[in-house]
C-alpha cells in the first residue's frame, strides 16, 4: 500500500512540473516514476500518509487565509526557527512536510538538517508600538 502511495506522489510531482495529462505524458510519468530509485527505509505508515494527506487539506485553506492577512495586515517583521522533524519519517513524508510548510505564503523551508531539523523562514506582522 505504501509503495503506491510513494508512485501517487511521484506521478503529481510529475504532472504539477509538466502541466500535461496527454497518454503520451501518462506512460513517461509511471516509467519514470517506477525507475525512479527508492531508498531502503522503514515504509511509512499508513496512518502517516493519511494524517499527511489531511495536513494538505487543512494547508489549502490556510494559505488562502495567511494571503488575504498578508494584504490587509503588513507583515514587517521575520524570523528564523527550528523545527523538528516528526519521528520515522521517510523521504516522501519529509518532501511533503516541507512542501506544506512552503505552501503556506508565510514560511519557507531554508533547509533541511540531515539531524532532523528544518529551518523555516517566517514572517509576522508589524508589533504594535
Amino acid at each position: 500500500m505504501i509503495g503506491y502511495l510513494d508512485l501517487i506522489l511521484r506521478l503529481t510531482i510529475w504532472f504539477l512540473l509538466t502541466a500535461d495529462l496527454s497518454l503520451a505524458n501518462i506512460i513517461i510519468g509511471v516509467s519514470i516514476a517506477l525507475l525512479l530509485p527508492r531508498k531502503l527505509t522503514s515504509p511509512g505508515l499508513l496512518k502517516d500518509w493519511l494524517r499527511a494527506l489531511f495536513e494538505v487539506l487543512i494547508a489549502i485553506p490556510q494559505a488562502y487565509f495567511e494571503a488575504f492577512e498578508i494584504m490587509f495586515r503588513p507583515h514587517t517583521e521575520e524570523g528564523v526557527t527550528m523545527e523538528r522533524v516528526k519521528p520515522q519519517r521517510t523521504s516522501g513524508l519529509i518532501f511533503l512536510d516541507i512542501f506544506l510548510i512552503t505552501f503556506t505564503p508565510k514560511t519557507i523551508v531554508l533547509k533541511y538538517h540531515q539531524a532532523g531539523w528544518y529551518e523555516v523562514h517566517r514572517i509576522l506582522p508589524r508589533k504594535k508600538s
